[in-house]
């Protein structure tokens, strides 16, 4: 499939695996190709979005007000369901943070590496991501595209709709039908 990745595509996995990296997220998730879009000055998706009315750093300060800048992989119903047995989830994580360290207990972030894929396999995509790039292959194909540059990226995340980085898109005030029709005016446009 990334053989159909244009360079803009491909600079764009890449940037997104650098943000996760950044925010010592252990993962590659949908916020991270977002973010992505949104830091390339000349990807169409980035401009798509910036005339959406979205902003690299109001998306990132959104994303860190909901997740951190500790990839913590366990979320707030995890946290409900050990409050129910007696565990303080909040309280052992700064427990665990003053004994060893902040963010020990986290996976460290990437190193760094060319390419898109690290063979370690360190630099993983959620299962979010994976189907937002899934899906930004099919909507090239339903568009009769020949190549999947970041504007199908940002389609695949919008169809997927159910991920973080569709979440800080909806949460910033920008409807997901909205900006699907914005994005295939951009291509139509730029065809």
């Amino acid at each position: 499939m990334f053989e159909r990745f244009t360079e803009d595509a491909r600079a764009l996995v890449l940037e997104a695996r650098e943000q996760a990296r950044q925010l010592h997220h252990p993962l590659i998730g949908t916020e991270h190709l977002l973010l992505a879009m949104l830091a390339s000055d000349s990807a169409g998706a980035g401009v798509v979005l910036r005339e959406a009315g979205l902003d690299y750093d109001r998306v990132r300060t959104d994303l860190k007000r909901q997740v951190g800048e500790t990839g913590r992989v366990l979320t707030d119903d995890d946290a409900e369901a050990l409050k129910s047995i007696g565990i303080d989830l909040d309280a052992v994580l700064a427990s665990v943070d003053r004994t060893l360290g902040p963010t020990s207990w986290s996976t460290p972030a990437p190193e760094e590496k060319k390419g898109l894929f690290r063979r370690s396999g360190s630099s993983r995509f959620a299962p979010r991501s994976k189907k937002v790039l899934e899906l930004a292959l099919r909507e090239a194909i339903h568009l009769k595209a020949g190549e999947i540059n970041s504007e199908y990226i940002l389609l695949g995340l919008i169809r997927e709709g159910e991920g973080l980085g569709a979440k800080l898109i909806v949460g910033a005030d920008v409807k997901l039908d909205d900006l699907r029709q914005a994005t295939i005016e951009h291509l139509n446009k730029a065809a």
